[in-house]
């Protein structure tokens, strides 16, 4: 459904809703932008005159810190205009619509929105009613999507392993089944041909849908991690354990947590990731997140230039 919505015909993007069907090609582009623009992401007005003039609404119907901050800050290294509106605290609180809310913000003359939203789906319907030069990004819906995270994963296991993924083994370890994160990933990793896509979780926490296909499963992190070239650790949130999927905090750190004694089974020259927020001590120890191994920083970093890529390709 997403495909006629996301493109032009000719194939450029007309909104960035999902990495479902963005084909190899796209995805590569974006990437090798993202790499390029990457040396003046982290500052400067050299890159100011791409979207001098644009403005850009970060239109957060949910919180979020990273992404939030991470979007702000890409778009006025492009030169946008750019503010935040936060729908979670106002509008949606008198019983305004969502897409009213758009609507009038659109009136503003904001060329493109920055959505995130707690809801799957959300975000599409809002780019579909959106008018036809104004551009929507999907910051995270629900447990759907987020593309950019996809994206900024992507591009941090590229700079280290190199662009060909077909030699990579992967694991994807912890609360994959509510995870938008993992899915945006997954469809990411199958689209740029990874070798071997592994996953971990106890039984409680994996889909039953098919966001798994093409994966290896494994309950038993011991064996996942055996040998893997890449280790992408999930938030396990705490209302897990409200809701009984989880035991206990302690249990499951003891079954799923990376430890530093646990990478000592995947490959000596494997990567540790995170999309953050992250509780330590419950999917991952100190001493890895901390460690030499750990790309969890880089990953923030790539995060603006990833999204400025993203602004580029839709704006500029």
């Amino acid at each position: 459904a997403h495909m006629s919505l996301q493109f032009f015909p000719d194939g450029r993007f007309k909104h960035f809703l999902s990495l479902e069907d963005v084909p190899a090609t796209a995805l590569e582009s974006l990437l090798n932008d993202a790499q390029q623009l990457r040396e003046n992401a982290m500052g400067g007005t050299q890159l100011r005159h791409h979207l001098q003039g644009k403005t850009v609404c970060n239109l957060f119907f949910e919180n979020s810190t990273r992404t939030r901050s991470s979007f702000l800050l890409a778009a006025q290294r492009l030169g946008a205009d750019v503010f935040t509106f936060d729908a979670s605290t106002s509008s949606g609180k008198k019983g305004e619509t969502d897409i009213d809310t758009l609507k009038n913000l659109e009136a503003m003359g904001v060329n493109a929105f920055v959505i995130r939203h707690s809801e799957n789906g959300a975000v599409e319907k809002l780019a579909a009613a959106a008018n036809d030069g104004t551009s929507v990004i999907n910051a995270g819906d629900g447990r759907n999507q987020h593309p950019t995270q996809g994206l900024l994963d992507m591009l941090s296991i590229r700079q280290i392993k190199g662009n060909d993924f077909s030699k990579l083994k992967i694991l994807i370890a912890g609360d994959i089944k509510y995870s938008r994160v993992a899915r945006s990933d997954l469809n990411a990793l199958r689209t740029l041909n990874a070798g071997e896509i592994r996953v971990c979780a106890p039984a409680s926490l994996l889909p039953t849908d098919g966001t798994l296909d093409a994966c290896i499963h494994y309950e038993n992190f011991d064996q996942a991690i055996k040998n893997v070239d890449v280790v992408m650790m999930l938030r396990l949130q705490r209302e897990r354990m409200e809701e009984g999927l989880v035991a206990s905090l302690d249990g499951y750190f003891q079954e799923y947590g990376l430890t530093q004694q646990r990478l000592g089974l995947a490959k000596p020259d494997a990567i540790v990731m995170h999309p953050g927020p992250m509780n330590r001590g419950v999917e991952i120890a100190d001493e890895v997140a901390d460690g030499p191994q750990s790309i969890i920083l880089p990953q923030v970093s790539n995060g603006v230039a990833v999204r400025m890529a993203v602004l580029k390709a839709l704006l500029a």
